[in-house]
């Protein structure tokens, strides 16, 4: 075992070094095995090591190719530094907007916490279920005119994350098995990892979402214990599913008695779009929150079940210390009932049709699948570039975008294509970037990473 560790070892330290770069395509394991005079199933577990430590990932047909950055390590820099230390990095993998006025906005409502007696309150311990001016102040937040949620029916969690992991805790077993879209959220296949949950991907087509006849079929094969969908803005694709879809979709679940968990986290960028809930409300868990109607720091998760399923719900939340802080719920109270945050989700709508301006002017020769509400593009790249050596080479550019990969439930399936988060850059750093991208794209990539 020590031995082909060893070799692990000395790899890793040559892509930590430098030596071995970003999107260079290490020898087929044939080949490594006659140079390291080792046995081709010990290079097959030498391999298989640093696909485990993230350095490297395995394509079929292609090859084994260092990786732009190592796993699980999104919204950080990546390993190889710009080619130009003066110019500023400009990340397009952090995806939170901030709108100019944001601060002026939020800081009046929290003053009153301030107040010794206020905050004494304020400071003490919240059960999940919150309070009766937050679950009012939620379900008057998420109403929409196809769906108007209960108040009993709302929990609430730290952030968005902890609402999805509370609700697949409360349905799923070690071991069970959650469909999911093909490509989908990057930290719930963290959040799966951790609580031994098996994703299951499911085909989809134009109308977005899954196919109803993958979901049967993969029920067939070994049952799901839960359904995860995005059908608003679908991250990273920014697909809305058609309402015809989510009715199907409803038919199927009701049929097979299959919970669902649906993430609206960026709905408030579409409020024409009605949730799946609204089909489904007996068998859908609703994840929403804050972090990206106010800020990532300033956040509370939100959770609408089905009211059957609140008492299990709760205990999933408080088991897992998922409960949020009573400061955050009370200054969310406030600004909901301000009005502050529907003044904020009126900004950035704005702002993120202003970078939808951006992305078309910059990208508009490519193929770029986005919606012109959404703060995020998935760019399928133009042959013969794949999306670890892009990500590489924009790197050396000053700019971190999201592999394809790092969506990918199979990895076996993996897309040559990015995704640009379009929120956290200011507008003329987005616009330098995109551009920058535009060119580096039409160039082609250099003949070792091919």
């Amino acid at each position: 075992m020590g031995d082909f560790r060893d070799i692990a070892d000395r790899i890793a330290g040559d892509i930590a070094s430098g030596r071995l770069r970003p999107g260079q395509r290490l020898p087929p394991q044939r080949w490594f095995a006659r140079r390291h005079r080792i046995a081709p199933s010990t290079a097959g577990r030498v391999y298989g090591e640093l696909v485990r430590r993230g350095l490297v990932v395995g394509e079929v047909g292609r090859g084994t190719f260092v990786r732009a950055a190592p796993e699980g390590e999104q919204g950080r820099s990546l390993t190889e530094p710009p080619l130009r230390p003066s110019a500023p990095p400009v990340n397009l993998e952090l995806n939170y907007p901030v709108t100019a006025a944001q601060s002026e906005l939020l800081a009046p409502a929290l003053a009153p916490l301030l107040r010794p007696d206020v905050l004494t309150e304020a400071s003490r311990a919240v059960a999940a279920t919150g309070t009766a001016a937050a679950r009012a102040a939620a379900a008057r937040l998420l109403a929409l005119p196809g769906w108007r949620p209960g108040p009993d029916r709302f929990l609430f969690t730290g952030n968005a994350r902890q609402a999805i992991a509370a609700a697949f805790a409360s349905l799923v077993r070690p071991g069970g098995r959650v469909g999911v879209e093909e490509l989908t959220y990057p930290l719930v296949k963290e959040i799966a990892g951790r609580l031994g949950v098996v994703l299951v991907p499911l085909d989809g087509d134009d109308e977005g979402g899954v196919r109803p006849d993958a979901l049967r079929a993969a029920h067939r094969a070994a049952p799901l214990s839960a359904l995860y969908l995005q059908p608003t803005l679908h991250n990273p694709t920014s697909v809305t599913t058609t309402d015809r879809r989510m009715r199907e979709l409803a038919r199927v679940t009701a049929d097979l008695g299959m919970p669902v968990v649906e993430d609206r986290i960026w709905s408030f960028l579409h409020p024409g779009a009605v949730p799946f809930a609204a089909h489904a409300p007996e068998l859908t868990h609703v994840v929403d929150g804050l972090s990206k109607r106010v800020a990532p720091g300033l956040t509370v998760g939100l959770l609408v079940v089905p009211r059957a399923r609140v008492e299990a719900v709760g205990a999933a939340v408080r088991s897992g210390g998922w409960s949020a802080g009573r400061f955050a719920v009370e200054a969310a109270v406030r600004w909901v009932e301000e009005g502050i945050v529907e003044r904020l989700v009126e900004d950035k709508r704005a702002d993120a049709a202003r970078r939808q301006a951006l992305l078309a002017e910059a990208l508009g020769g490519f193929r770029v699948r986005t919606d012109p509400r959404a703060y995020f593009a998935w760019w399928e790249l133009p042959a013969p570039w794949r999306a670890d050596p892009f990500t590489a080479a924009a790197a050396a550019h000053g700019i971190a975008v999201t592999p394809g990969t790092a969506f990918a439930v199979d990895p076996r399936r993996t897309p040559d294509a990015v995704r640009l988060g379009l929120a956290s850059a200011p507008e003329a750093e987005l616009r330098r970037a995109l551009r920058t991208l535009a060119a580096v794209a039409a160039a082609g990539p250099p003949a070792d990473t091919r």
